[in-house]
């Protein structure tokens, strides 16, 4: 009687040495610890000019992410920041697909609601583009954008 192919790829793998984890692997720090936060917006400005600003923390404690030289990090950025860094990254690397920034909202946008979506949207974008390895090796902005406090765009021929 005639094996099966999933009969045979079972077999094949069954041989194969299975080794035990041990706690500090299943539970110890990851080899590779990247945190990301956006969070404390502030609004400045009055009126028609009114805008919101959001802290983005880095916590990359116990890394080995050579992309990032700060252990920790908090910088302030405006939405406005992120859409020229992500038209930055595009433009970087063809090869990476860079997300999509929550969309831009023209009505409520200092409601609570509103802020806490923003909010969510830039933090899961950066979380997405620091994490990605292309990115950490080969953009010219990642790391500035994400831990110097003293960032500009100008700085940077785009």
């Amino acid at each position: 009687m005639a094996s099966s192919p999933t009969q045979k790829n079972f077999e094949a793998t069954s041989r194969l040495q299975m080794k035990e984890q041990t706690i500090d692997e299943m539970y110890g720090v990851p080899e590779n610890f990247l945190e990301i936060e956006v969070r404390n917006p502030q609004t400045h400005g009055f009126g028609r000019k009114m805008f919101k600003c959001f802290t983005n923390d880095l916590r990359n404690n116990l890394t080995n992410i050579p992309a990032f030289k700060l252990k920790t990090s908090s910088v302030r950025r405006r939405y406005s920041d992120f859409e020229w860094f992500r038209d930055v990254l595009e433009r970087e690397s063809s090869r990476v697909n860079i997300p999509p920034l929550p969309g831009k909202v023209f009505t409520n946008r200092f409601s609570d609601e509103v802020i806490e979506a923003r909010r969510e949207g830039l933090e899961r974008f950066l979380q997405i583009v620091a994490g990605h390895p292309l990115l950490q090796t080969g953009s010219k902005v990642l790391s500035a954008f994400i831990q110097d406090p003293n960032f500009s765009r100008e700085n940077y021929n785009y």
